[in-house]
């Protein structure tokens, strides 16, 4: 019997995708989510024996929920292709689906530049350092935001576990920044669309807050050059999504 389903969202994942499944033994079915893959993340999924379904997504939300549908288990680790569940953890959850007394848990992400583990200073406007990754199905709705989605949970809360997921991020300092352009263009195609504004006085109010929430409040200060570049990034998330935006509309308009 179907216990536990563990979800991967993959697209063009091939680099890191084997790494990810072969640290989900642990559960009863594999399911893998391959949106407008070209590359061998489908041989990948097959190699573990991974249950799979394809097709495109272009909203974050619609292919959670696909992947969702898809898993057999009353209980679902979503899991991304960049992360990695270690021993400890799996037990954890294995204990927690057991116990079967709650409906939804939320994972420490260890979020790592390259080879180190940034521990302080993180907003979700670059990575989350805590996340609802175990849920019994029908618990969790994701929404239909183009980054960085809502998440919404039913049910009863259980005990936040110990253990963390490995999130290898970014190799680098450089991945960071490509990370922070990625995200804020996406923002900005919903601010877009939304025709959502803002004033610039009032964004920099925010950035100047949302600076002294990482680098002080958070203790990215403790990281070092590091930390002091993610809460710049941080700082600067909705004011560069802003003016991406306003971009967006002008060009729209000169057509």
């Amino acid at each position: 019997m179907t216990e536990l389903s563990a979800l991967v969202v993959a697209h063009n994942e091939e680099a890191r995708l084997d790494e990810c499944l072969s640290r989900l033994g642990f559960a009863d079915e594999i399911v893998v989510v391959l949106d407008r893959c070209t590359d061998a993340s489908k041989a990948i999924a097959e190699k573990h024996g991974a249950t799979y379904i394809e097709g495109a997504w272009p909203v974050e939300g619609e292919r959670r929920h696909a992947g969702i549908d898809a898993c057999a288990g009353p209980w679902i680790l979503e899991i991304d292709a960049d992360e990695w569940v270690d021993a400890a953890l799996a037990a954890e959850i294995a204990a927690a689906v057991n116990a079967d007394r709650a409906d939804f848990f939320f994972t420490p992400i260890h979020n790592y530049v390259g080879t180190r583990w940034i521990k302080y200073g993180w907003m979700a406007a670059l990575a989350p350092d805590l996340r609802g990754s175990l849920f019994r199905k029908g618990h969790k709705t994701w929404g239909r935001e183009r980054v960085h989605p809502n998440v919404s949970f039913t049910g009863t809360r259980g005990a936040d576990f110990v253990g963390g997921i490995r999130h290898n991020f970014v190799d680098d300092v450089s991945g960071l920044i490509k990370r922070f352009n990625r995200n804020t263009s996406l923002k900005a195609e919903e601010l877009a669309a939304s025709g959502e504004t803002a004033k610039t006085r009032r964004l920099a109010r925010k950035a100047l807050s949302r600076f002294w929430k990482c680098y002080v409040a958070r203790k990215g200060y403790r990281e070092g050059g590091v930390g002091l570049v993610i809460s710049i990034l941080s700082a600067l998330y909705p004011l560069v999504a802003h003016l991406k935006a306003e971009e967006i509309r002008s060009n729209a308009a000169d057509r």
